[in-house]
């Protein structure tokens, strides 16, 4: 397991076998979600089936985030992966439930509660 951090809006990202978990940071727009899709896809190499986003440090989102995430679910959904949402502060949570993204994506509690649910 390495973790590392990768830019000012990814704090930190490790693999443990095939599960991918990335914390995130700040509030993402149409302005950094371009550098968030680059450094987020670079994880799903193959070998990952399952992406853990923690959200905890994300107090905003726009739909240009959402697209990103989307994005990251169709191509693990392709080998039968997943992606999970964790530490959803509530603006976060709000506008995923307007959109009925909160039934697309697994939400957990917290990192551990993903893992947990992974296996």
């Amino acid at each position: 397991m390495s973790e590392k951090k990768i830019t000012d809006l990814i704090t930190s990202a490790r693999h443990e076998g095939d599960i991918a978990v990335v914390a995130i940071r700040g509030e993402i727009d149409l302005h950094n979600s371009p550098d968030l899709r680059n450094h987020m896809l670079q994880h799903l190499d193959g070998s990952i089936k399952r992406l853990i986003l923690n959200l905890t440090d994300v107090p905003y989102m726009d739909s240009s985030a959402i697209a990103v995430f989307v994005e990251a679910l169709q191509k693990l959904r392709k080998i039968g992966g997943k992606v999970y949402l964790t530490n959803l502060q509530p603006r976060v949570k709000g506008l995923l439930e307007i959109a009925k993204l909160d039934s697309i994506f697994i939400v957990c509690a917290d990192e551990g509660a993903a893992i947990a649910s992974t296996r």
